[in-house]
């Protein structure tokens, strides 16, 4: 197997790695800035230059030349490479700045030169905490400044699309914006005017950038030049927790990162999974973090003299139990949801079945078009196939509409959606039928005529899985602290800090800022005891790793399998 030595340490490779990535791969930090794996390489910031040599080849012998030591004589280049475009080849001897003054001093020479016009505004720089050149300056660059006259200046916030703004002063012409634009989303928005000290990337003119995966560029500047004009100035990353998990604005389940600040959402970001959405999302996703902290409920409710009223838990789950308990199961309509976690969906189906009601179905939230082939789906749901693989189909609007019509439906049990907004049933048509409803926020049509409402937590604040329409099951994670103290949540939320060394609760504390709420996988068993038949459980782990143990369709779907990334299932209906 082909070998290469790097600061003295022996490797070994298979094909033709390029020498960054594989430094990357193998935990050698190397600096660069215009580097992405999944974009192209033009080696344009020199940040990543190492010292590379090969063996001398005795031409007689055609083996390497040895020295007086029996080492192999080895033949520098008489210039530094760029590590990001170099091929590995066998034999080959890197020095990194290790190793290596030469290459120090390069790297010491090349952040000056990107330094001399940058302009000195990090602490008012969004970007200021985990900007790589700001990074890379105090690990890699000189102490100071030799340059002691007026910078050049270029145009700053700049609005370049609805999403994203430029200061342009900042730039160091990378060019990955103008590359991701050209080669990812293929929207062909931006572009590099101007020449030598003075250019920077801008819109063509009469062009905006609105690209759906604009907000991509904001990841991948490595300097503070392009910016979310939504999150400016709003905190600082040190301020914030982030928090793994997925997106749920449709059926892909991107992975992202959940940044908290005082208990509220303040920011969505990508989170690199291969398998789901590479190193990308879009900003639809990035910016459907509102719901999670306007508009939501304060307590379960129950209906008193034709209005709701607020009353504890204890209470909400007695009265949902006595509107349920003196009614023929098969005459409750069970309303899973592709919002809820499998887990919810699971404890749902086998309360129906306890009840002797039909399984649950659920509501699909189709809109034709929107879906784009890659990131963007037709359905805004995100876990239509973990429902289907539990046996939780689509609901036939018109049989449910003439069942309600006829009678047969004496009561409605809702999970985690919203039937009236979603044009199922009109508010009239369930004036007089018995409704408890797991819900979200108070924009939710059905709380109208809702005779118990139960606040249900949201996927920032629940642990459980999610099944894409890929059939990748991904488990999330609480990112915000809620009301009402579960050791599971407390336990998962995790530490806050990005050093991991803080306490657990540091970025959540703020107690105005904390719903009451719960997941359902607590809510359902409560209901459940009160009508006597228990489904008690240690967490949602245990859910599912029963679900994992009994279902087919989810073999394999364990929290310790699924970790951070998750894991693919067998397609629906084929054999385990």
């Amino acid at each position: 197997m082909p070998r290469i030595t790097i600061d003295g340490t022996v490797y070994e490779f298979e094909g033709r790695p390029k020498l960054l990535q594989f430094c990357l791969d193998h935990g050698i930090e190397l600096p660069h800035f215009c580097y992405h794996p999944a974009l192209s390489i033009p080696a344009n910031c020199r940040q990543c230059l190492v010292e590379v040599g090969m063996p001398v080849i005795d031409r007689e012998t055609g083996k390497p030349k040895l020295d007086e030591n029996g080492q192999p004589v080895i033949q520098f280049m008489p210039k530094l490479q760029t590590s990001c475009s170099l091929d590995m080849a066998d034999g080959m001897v890197v020095k990194t700045h290790r190793t290596s003054e030469k290459v120090a001093r390069a790297q010491r020479d090349n952040l000056e030169f990107l330094l001399i016009n940058h302009p000195l505004d990090c602490p008012i720089c969004d970007q200021a905490g985990k900007c790589p050149l700001q990074i890379q300056a105090y690990k890699y660059g000189p102490e100071g400044s030799r340059f002691e006259f007026l910078k050049v200046h270029k145009p700053k916030r700049v609005k370049l699309g609805p999403r994203v703004m430029l200061d342009a002063e900042r730039c160091i012409n990378c060019t990955r914006c103008v590359r991701f634009t050209d080669e990812i989303s293929k929207s062909h928005q931006l572009t590099i005017i101007e020449r030598g000290v003075k250019n920077y990337p801008i819109t063509p003119p009469g062009v905006e950038f609105d690209d759906p995966y604009s907000m991509n560029v904001i990841d991948l500047c490595p300097v503070g030049a392009l910016t979310s004009i939504d999150a400016r100035f709003k905190a600082r990353p040190w301020e914030m927790s982030a928090t793994p998990s997925i997106t749920i604005t449709n059926a892909k389940g991107s992975n992202c990162y959940y940044w908290v600040r005082d208990n509220l959402i303040v920011e969505i970001t990508a989170r690199a999974n291969a398998a789901v959405n590479g190193y990308w999302l879009p900003d639809e996703d990035r910016l459907d973090y509102h719901r999670f902290n306007e508009n939501r409920p304060d307590g379960p409710e129950v209906r008193r003299d034709g209005r709701l009223v607020r009353v504890s838990w204890e209470e909400a789950y007695d009265r949902a139990a006595e509107l349920l308990a003196g009614i023929d199961g098969r005459r409750i309509l069970f309303l899973g949801s592709a919002y809820a976690t499998v887990e919810d969906n699971y404890l749902l189906k086998r309360l129906a079945e306890a009840l002797g009601a039909d399984t649950p179905v659920y509501i699909p939230h189709l809109e034709p078009g929107h879906g784009d082939g890659w990131l963007r789906t037709d359905d805004r749901t995100p876990n239509a196939q973990g429902c289907q693989r539990l046996g939780i189909l689509p609901v036939d609007e018109a049989l449910v509409r003439s069942r309600l019509e006829s009678g047969e439906i004496q009561a409605i049990y809702v999970l985690e959606d919203d039937p009236v907004g979603s044009g199922l049933f009109t508010a009239e048509a369930l004036a007089d039928i018995p409704v408890i409803l797991h819900y979200y926020n108070t924009t939710n049509q059905t709380l109208a005529v809702a005779d118990v409402a139960l606040p249900a937590a949201t996927v920032v604040e629940t642990v459980g899985t999610y099944v894409n329409c890929d059939g990748h099951a991904q488990r999330v994670r609480p990112a915000k602290a809620i009301r009402t103290v579960n050791r599971v949540l407390m336990q998962e939320i995790g530490k806050s800090r990005l050093d991991q060394h803080g306490t657990p609760y540091d970025r959540w504390y703020n107690e105005k800022h904390q719903v009451d709420c719960k997941p359902s996988w607590e809510i359902l068993p409560e209901v459940a005891q009160r009508l006597g038949h228990p489904l008690r459980y240690k967490g949602p782990k245990y859910i599912m790793q029963e679900i994992a143990e009994t279902i087919p369709a989810f073999a394999g779907a364990t929290y310790e399998a699924m970790g951070l990334e998750g894991v693919r299932l067998v397609e629906i209906g084929a054999e385990v």
